[in-house]
């Protein structure tokens, strides 16, 4: 399975290749740490190996800091346009991405399998049925 993706003004360009979509685990999170850097009231990401991620063109600009929760993580966007692609801890560098799946040409081709820091979802915000679901990182 191959996808492609890019910023908004498609100044950085990627694919991810990936056996199936079962590879990938996206999931909505509700920390503040995502809010703020989605600037919305969730982040969706999809966690894929790093071999399966490349980018096609253009660099990446790199903001580092603390998650919130003593991770330090680093999430890279374009230098044009904002756009938000993806974000890893250092924890999981050599292994992981978190792909913003919004910066897919195809976002519904990787469907939520789950939901992280629920004590914090938007009151207004409704459980997605069907997913896992976990109220606090640590349970």
């Amino acid at each position: 399975m191959k996808l492609s993706g890019s910023c908004y003004c498609r100044a950085l360009e990627y694919e991810l290749k990936l056996e199936s979509p079962d590879e990938a685990r996206t999931s909505l999170c509700h920390c503040s740490s995502c809010k703020k850097a989605f600037g919305t009231n969730y982040g969706l990401t999809a966690k894929v190996p790093l071999t399966s991620f490349n980018y096609t063109s253009g660099h990446p600009k790199e903001f580092v800091g603390d998650n919130g929760s003593g991770t330090i993580l680093h999430r890279e966007f374009c230098d044009k346009c904002g756009s938000f692609i993806l974000e890893y801890g250092d924890p999981v560098k050599n292994e992981f991405r978190f792909i913003c799946v919004g910066s897919l040409d195809e976002p519904d081709a990787l469907p939520p399998k789950g939901e992280f820091f629920c004590e914090s979802r938007s009151e207004w915000m409704p459980e997605i049925s069907g997913v896992f679901h976990k109220m606090k990182i640590k349970e």
